[in-house]
């Protein structure tokens, strides 16, 4: 047993080293399966996801707004963008430090389809099809908070979320909904996805 031990301990830093560049090397897969992974992981609600590209894919704003309107990619990247570098944790225990992300604060999208004074909150939704989220008002205009189109200067790859995806850096991760398709101003708060299994609405930090 003395022996066994001794060979372990000797074999540790090899098998580590090789286990890490393994998952490294497949983010999508075993990743999100397995903690202590130094890294983002991978998680969806949907049982498939459609890929979207700067072709296809589209953002519309809608509901208590003056001008609704819809975005394509090259619309969101045509206005200023803010990075905002930010520890990202998830209530799964995970955490990767100083995250950049890059994207449209949402405070400029709201002032250019003009929010109604009626409006109280935001509501997102995803091209997944099931995904959820909601901010007050207040919290949807605070300058951490975006629709992402970066992470860590290069474009959002669709396992992190892209091409646009919510980014609110105050919150847990699960606040950041993947895949953003539409965002609809509402007279209040609506419970998102995991709000309806106990979530905290307010998912601060």
């Amino acid at each position: 047993m003395l022996g066994l031990g001794a060979a372990g301990i000797a074999a540790a830093p090899v098998l580590q080293g090789g286990w890490q560049k393994l998952l490294d090397a497949d983010p999508v897969g075993v990743t999100g399966l397995l903690p202590n992974s130094g890294g983002f992981r991978y998680f969806s609600v949907a049982a498939s996801v459609p890929v979207k590209n700067e072709g296809n894919y589209r953002l519309t704003i809608d509901g208590l707004v003056d001008r609704p309107r819809t975005f394509t990619l090259a619309d969101l990247a045509a206005l200023p963008q803010r990075r905002v570098v930010h520890d990202v944790q998830c209530t799964d225990g995970w955490k990767v430090e100083n995250a950049a992300f890059t994207g449209v604060p949402l405070s400029a999208l709201l002032d250019a389809v003009g929010v109604k004074k009626q409006a109280r909150a935001v509501r997102f939704t995803c091209f997944d099809g099931v995904y959820t989220e909601s901010l007050t008002l207040d919290q949807a205009r605070r300058p951490d908070v975006m629709a992402a189109l970066k992470l860590g200067d290069q474009p959002l790859t669709h396992e992190r979320g892209g091409p646009c995806r919510l980014y609110v850096a105050p919150m847990y991760f699960y606040k950041s909904a993947k895949w953003l398709s539409g965002i609809t101003i509402t007279d209040r708060v609506q419970q998102g996805y995991w709000e309806d299994y106990g979530y905290d609405v307010d998912g601060w930090l």
